[in-house]
């Protein structure tokens, strides 16, 4: 697996993992009537104007399969509510669904965590739909529930609970472990 900082030229595919990651996860948790709106069209505009604009402080990677094969993305950076404690925000994480639990949003979190670093953000936090199955990923990483909130979605009010880390060093400790438990559990196997 391939993570590399996005280009301009993977907004169109940036727009179609973004919807169809949205239809499948919000399925049963968000009201069609907003699953059936989202279009291909309009989310490549938005991905092509941030990807465009010089400006823009997000923090942008994907993971390709393969060159060319890109088949999930994180965005990230600075935390937009002005939280006191946590300066870092991961905006999001969606990976196709035939390749999640492979470990590419270990890696993809761990680009987004070490580009944060170099920006001397030390802290990091996620708003995840309450509902949300894969919220658990967060867990995974050793993400504390820090707060809640509602939001509305076409008359649907919907809980999200933030994950936070008072220290992302920790997200970086957390993949290494995983991975070297992962290879030891896969070398016993080929024994």
């Amino acid at each position: 697996m391939i993570v590399r900082q996005a280009k301009p030229t993977d907004a169109s595919t940036i727009a179609r993992i973004h919807v169809d990651t949205w239809r499948n996860a919000y399925k049963e948790i968000i009201p069609d009537e907003v699953l059936n709106k989202l279009s291909y069209e309009k989310r490549e505009k938005m991905w092509s104007n941030t990807l465009n604009n010089k400006e823009n402080k997000s923090i942008i990677y994907v993971g390709e399969i393969e060159p060319q094969k890109v088949v999930g993305f994180v965005d990230g950076g600075k935390e937009r509510m002005n939280n006191p404690l946590y300066k870092g925000e991961l905006y999001g994480i969606y990976i196709l669904e035939e390749y999640q639990r492979k470990e590419l949003g270990k890696l993809l979190v761990q680009s987004l965590v070490s580009e944060l670093l170099k920006t001397n953000i030390q802290s990091m936090l996620v708003w995840v739909l309450a509902d949300n199955p894969y919220r658990r990923f967060y867990e995974s990483l050793d993400g504390k529930q820090v707060g809640e909130k509602f939001i509305k979605m076409d008359d649907k009010k919907l809980k999200e609970i933030a994950y936070g880390w008072s220290d992302i060093n920790s997200i970086l400790k957390s993949i290494t472990a995983s991975a070297r438990s992962h290879l030891i559990s896969t070398s016993r196997i080929c024994l």
